[in-house]
């Protein structure tokens, strides 16, 4: 059975509102010098009245202009989200019928901000399947619809955005930004849950007709814990499947990973040992996007020229589940 995968047309959009740190400062207890210094985060993306499959069609029109197909080429859709429109019907469904697509596979993916990682291993699992299909792939996220912003610790963190990519069994030919999935590493631990949530409007906390909304609906998260664990696993899966495809880290020519906090980052990259001229970021312009933060930034690395023929690409992630996972990509 065939079990090569590839990846192309890395698009991403953000809304045209930016809100920077001074706008937060007229919202919350906060200023520009306290957000920078703790965050690395300058300003973010967010919507007036978008919804994430607004965020993400826009995305996906560009991935499929990247890609050289056209909507009928598509052969599954698969949304990463926490905050899709609607809880039915689906994310990607919903997408679909504004691509004009009909009849063909359809389903989100919730994994917080690992989600795209977590889609881009479903996708290969569909195309070793299926060699001939073409998955298209979008991370689309509304953060700021989950967002309390008289809680300071996160409302200074999220923006909202969405980044796509075709994932195929068969390689795209002349296609400059066309890429080889050689490796996907997912992991989880449902016992550290509690330490980052969105739990309000579920079924074990519904929303009773008539009463208000309360801090149960929003992101909630433990900030020191979150971080530490955030930097063990993210290192831990890193140096596995690296371990495992017999490389270190000194062989990969750029790093991407989840843009959650400038202070994760570097201690993330100085833990493994990773040089500064490695390591793409882009928090400064978007925040943490969730599960799109991973698909904006590559999507950005390559637009910016950071992602050349030949280079090996390491991504990682790690989100609310807790989820983390990591993905090799040769260029």
């Amino acid at each position: 059975m065939k079990n090569s995968t590839y990846i192309a047309g890395f698009s991403f959009y953000v809304p045209d509102t930016i809100l920077t740190n001074q706008d937060l400062e007229k919202k919350v207890d906060t200023n520009d010098e306290w957000i920078v210094s703790r965050t690395g985060i300058r300003q973010r993306h967010i919507v007036n009245s978008q919804a994430c499959s607004d965020l993400a069609y826009e995305a996906c029109l560009k991935t499929l202009e990247r890609s050289s197909l056209m909507p009928g080429d598509i052969t599954h859709i698969i949304t990463a989200t926490f905050t899709p429109d609607a809880y039915v019907p689906n994310a990607a469904c919903i997408i679909m019928e504004k691509l004009g697509i009909r009849g063909i596979p359809a389903l989100d993916v919730n994994a917080a901000c690992t989600g795209f990682i977590y889609g881009i291993e479903l996708a290969r699992g569909l195309c070793v399947l299926w060699p001939g299909s073409k998955v298209l792939l979008v991370a689309s996220e509304v953060v700021t619809s989950r967002i309390n912003f008289k809680d300071r610790s996160t409302a200074v963190l999220f923006g909202d955005g969405a980044g796509a990519c075709v994932i195929s069994g068969e390689s795209f030919d002349h296609n400059a930004s066309a890429g080889y999935i050689r490796d996907v590493l997912l992991k989880a631990d449902g016992s550290l849950g509690g330490l980052l949530t969105v739990k309000g409007g579920g079924s074990a906390y519904p929303l009773v007709p008539g009463q208000k909304a309360d801090d149960d609906f929003f992101v909630q998260m433990e900030g020191r814990e979150v971080f530490k664990h955030a930097v063990r696993s993210m290192k831990n899966i890193s140096q596995d499947i690296l371990e495992r495809n017999n490389i270190v880290a000194e062989d990969i020519d750029l790093f991407i990973p989840h843009q959650a906090n400038i202070r994760i980052i570097e201690s993330l990259a100085k833990s493994m040992l990773i040089s500064n001229d490695k390591i793409f970021v882009n928090v400064q312009e978007y925040g943490n996007t969730s599960a799109a933060s991973v698909p904006i930034a590559l999507a950005d690395a390559w637009e910016k020229g950071r992602v050349k023929p030949g280079y090996l690409v390491l991504l990682v992630a790690f989100g609310g589940g807790f989820t983390w996972g990591a993905a090799l990509i040769q260029f």
